[in-house]
């Protein structure tokens, strides 16, 4: 993901708190889904339920793998149609990729999809977008820190990073926070060229580095698990500590489509199958 496509949806998600070739990939959730009794009206094209995904934002998508993709080809099982994934890059904001995904198309010719995956459940942005309608929340982001234990074994402020090599990508929440953090003590031992919190805890967990900032979906689909490291909520006074959570959008006509994509994930969340996802991903799902 961009650092500019991070910056827009990070954004979003402060105000809700204060790639191609997905189609190859194996259909695992066919066995446990139960099909819709009928085919939602809304669809743009009968049988087919076209879902548009950011791409590059790892561990939801990247090189068309990911925890969004997984998820588009889960819910189009669970109603019993065929998947149409489209990756696009992203716009200048969110508003620009739900008129361009959801309901209007680029002036290029691609888009738009009968629903866009990760909007950020965000009163202000449903507002703003009454062409719209935003659903079926199915994670809740945070901002947090990764630290390995044997350096840093406590973390009850930033304090004890003073001094000590801290990666974090410098175009996002959790960048800006450090580098105001502490009265700017943080600023020069950052490493901020990082494009995402996961390449942050890879590098983190390669050794370069003794802590790292990013989400959380980020840092633990690297270091989840691993017991050298533990992974907490950034102790800043300005992170947002409850997180935001994402959903989905559909237009705001597509009543039976939004309707059946709610019950869908519902169900995904209620037998297991949404945390399976996640797992997948080496990301713990917990209930939004």
């Amino acid at each position: 993901m961009s650092l500019h496509q991070r910056r827009r949806m990070l954004l979003r998600g402060m105000a809700a708190a204060a790639a191609l070739g997905a189609a190859g990939l194996p259909r695992t959730f066919a066995a446990g889904a139960a099909p819709s009794p009928a085919t939602p009206a809304g669809l743009r094209k009968p049988g087919t339920l076209s879902m548009a995904v950011y791409q590059e934002m790892p561990p939801f998508h990247a090189a068309g793998r990911g925890i969004d993709v997984d998820l588009a080809h889960a819910l189009a099982d669970a109603l019993g149609l065929h998947l149409s994934l489209l990756p696009f890059p992203a716009g200048d904001d969110v508003a620009d990729d739900l008129r361009t995904m959801v309901w209007k198309g680029h002036y290029l010719g691609y888009g738009p999809a009968d629903a866009l995956l990760h909007v950020p459940v965000d009163a202000p942005l449903m507002d703003a977008n009454p062409q719209v309608r935003i659903l079926a929340p199915y994670w809740r982001e945070r901002v947090v820190v990764a630290r390995r234990l044997e350096r840093v074994p406590e973390l009850e402020s930033l304090s004890p990073l003073v001094g000590q090599p801290v990666a974090v990508a410098g175009q996002t929440i959790a960048g800006w926070l450090l580098l105001g953090a502490e009265g700017g003590a943080l600023r020069s031992q950052l490493s901020t060229h990082w494009p995402d919190g996961v390449a942050a805890a890879e590098a983190l967990k390669r050794g370069e580095f003794v802590a790292c900032a990013g989400l959380a979906s980020e840092l633990e689909s690297v270091l989840g698990g691993d017991a050298r490291f533990a992974i907490t909520p950034l102790p800043v006074p300005r992170a947002p500590r409850a997180g935001w959570a994402v959903g989905l959008a559909v237009r705001k006509e597509a009543d039976e489509l939004a309707t059946a994509l709610q019950a869908a994930m519902s169900g995904l969340a209620e037998d297991g199958r949404l945390a399976q996802i996640f797992s997948r991903a080496n990301v713990r799902w917990r209930p939004v």
